[in-house]
């Protein structure tokens, strides 16, 4: 096999393991969109966000995608919802909610899952390639 198709499937396996790793991360969010503190005044579930970063593979002499860092969201504020009767109201009966949209993160979701499956794809391309090539070199 070519170099070039091998390190096409190692660019791809790179994406393919940096959108999983993002989709893991989505899903966390979504199973906690509801997660409220436990007593008055403490603080709920904080979303998290992922970013990555481009690595210089020197073997293949090529960048791969990597995770960079894995945060909690401190920016986005927490929204109020009144619920006098839980036990993590304030005084006024609001409980602090995650800084979670769930919408967003379906739609995160979603774009995460098609760049895996255009990853997959380009996998599934290379592959291809290379036993075309073979079956020509077997003739």
């Amino acid at each position: 096999m070519s170099s070039e198709i091998l390190n096409t499937m190692q660019i791809s396996a790179m994406g393919m393991r940096a959108q999983g790793t993002r989709l893991r991360v989505i899903t966390e969010n979504i199973a906690n969109a509801d997660t409220t503190g436990k007593t008055a005044g403490s603080d709920p579930y904080r979303r998290k966000t992922i970013t990555f970063k481009n690595e210089l593979d020197k073997k293949l002499g090529v960048d791969l995608v990597e995770v960079d860092k894995i945060r909690k969201d401190y920016e986005a504020p927490f929204p109020l919802k009144f619920m006098p009767e839980h036990p993590a109201a304030d005084a006024r009966g609001y409980v602090k909610m995650p800084n979670m949209n769930t919408l967003v993160e379906m739609m995160d979701a979603r774009e995460a899952q098609r760049s895996y499956e255009a990853n997959l794809g380009m996998i599934e391309q290379a592959k291809g390639m290379a036993m075309r090539t073979i079956n020509l070199l077997r003739a």
